[in-house]
């Protein structure tokens, strides 16, 4: 247990962590909120509304991703996480007011919603990658698990409350109390001790410095392949807003309780399984191929579900598998890069895993219009069976991932998969990063 929590007891990131849970519950209040806004009160029950918002709001990352990437290497990321984190605050003050005042449209949320992505785009990079700054390389592995098990505590909580809320409220007032939310971050940012800090050594302006982070990721197998599982499911496999709107109003005739029900079910998955990555010392990619498959076969257990208890249970093996990869991909990225390039790598793992939700939510949500959620459900099975089989095949490739038979007889063979790829030498990448900057300086 203690060996799980051991970033906590750092003043620095504990006193962060308090800030990002409180935080992250308000955002996954305003989802909730903004999802069942569109989908009950601006459209009548309009999926692909929905998912159409989700891209604005996660589009962005595809051009301003990035350039954040660069800001994370370049400045200060306490104080580039202020600014974000206070626009992100008056964004969604400016939302639930007008939500209240009772004068909001669906193309204002959409606007919102696209202002929201904008900001979030440059916030994302600068703050997976000022956890180093918190804790160190050692602890890194461990503070990123807990990041994402606070993430989902708040998502095992938000949607909750936000369902009672919006029922005794309104939407507009959960919104607004999610724009408050984000003082927390703030006044956790201002109490943190400077001289325990870890600060990275930030790279200076010059020439080829967006260029020489995607030469970084084509040069490294690995990491092409992450980013490959990444998309494929950021793009049609976690749409969770929609699957779980559209199963609770559309196949089971449930309301925003039941919706908000559903969404912390999903979490109580999630955070088993940022908490069993939080325990493991180092991220290896055989368990996020393995996440990745098991991912598969829980949405589509979902998808066959025949009553709405039975679909919330199937829901936590989903969030369980969904988490364990995400986790395990990001700490995996950040872990094997160095460090001065890591703010540009890690935008381009945001960038890849957000930005392509403008072509897969629209899409998750005509399927489920036209088809019903349940397919919409399997469209997410099958990128789940996809992305592990671009894995498998690329680690059989390099020859790392070794099928052998060992003994029993020949109608029951006993076989031992064994995979070699997981020891990345970081130090022996720092040589070939030196010349892929000098490279993309030429060039």
């Amino acid at each position: 247990m203690r060996t799980m929590f051991r970033s906590l007891g750092l003043f620095n990131y504990r006193v962060w962590f308090i800030g990002a849970i409180v935080s992250n519950i308000g955002t996954w209040m305003n989802r909730t909120a903004q999802d069942w806004l569109i989908l009950t009160e601006l459209t009548n029950e309009d999926a692909a509304a929905v998912g159409f918002a989700m891209a604005l709001q996660f589009g962005p990352a595809l051009v301003v991703g990035p350039f954040a990437g660069i800001l994370a290497d370049r400045l200060n990321g306490r104080k580039l996480l202020a600014i974000t984190q206070s626009v992100q605050g008056l964004l969604a003050l400016g939302l639930g007011v007008i939500v209240v005042l009772g004068i909001a449209e669906l193309w204002m949320v959409y606007l919102f919603a696209l202002a929201l992505g904008i900001v979030t785009a440059l916030d994302v990079p600068v703050r997976q990658t000022f956890v180093s700054e918190l804790v160190g390389t050692a602890q890194l592995p461990n503070a990123v698990a807990l990041n994402s098990a606070s993430f989902n505590v708040a998502r095992l909580v938000g949607p909750a409350v936000a369902g009672v809320l919006v029922v005794v409220v309104g939407v507009g007032w959960v919104i607004v109390l999610n724009g408050l939310t984000y003082l927390a971050t703030l006044i956790a940012l201002a109490m943190l001790r400077r001289d325990e800090l870890h600060p990275m050594k930030k790279e200076k302006k010059g020439r080829g410095q967006l260029r020489a982070g995607f030469l970084y990721v084509r040069r490294r197998g690995d990491l092409v392949v992450v980013f490959t599982m990444i998309f494929l499911l950021g793009t049609f496999g976690f749409n969770f807003g929609i699957f779980t709107a559209t199963m609770a109003r559309v196949e089971f005739d449930r309301d925003a309780t039941a919706f908000g029900l559903l969404s912390s079910i999903l979490a109580i998955g999630s955070v088993a399984g940022a908490l069993m990555s939080a325990r493991r010392e180092r991220p290896r990619l055989r368990v996020i191929v393995l996440a990745t498959a098991g991912f598969a076969l829980a949405a589509l257990g979902a998808a066959l579900m025949p009553t709405f208890e039975t679909f919330a249970l199937a829901l936590i093996p989903v969030g369980f598998t969904s988490l364990t990869m995400i986790t395990s991909s990001n700490a995996y990225v950040q872990t094997t890069t160095r460090p001065a390039i890591r703010g540009r790598v890690m935008a381009l793992f945001h960038t890849i895993f957000i930005g392509g939700a403008p072509i897969g939510s629209p899409l998750i949500g005509f399927v489920a219009n036209e088809l019903g959620p349940r397919w919409a459900l399997g469209v997410a099975a099958l990128a789940g069976v996809i992305a592990a089989a671009v894995a498998v095949i690329w680690m059989r490739s390099t020859r790392n991932l070794r099928l052998r038979r060992h003994g029993g007889p020949w109608w029951r063979p006993r076989v031992r998969v064994r995979y070699d790829g997981d020891d990345y030498d970081l130090e022996a990448a720092t040589q070939e990063i030196a010349i892929v900057e000098a490279s993309a300086r030429r060039g």
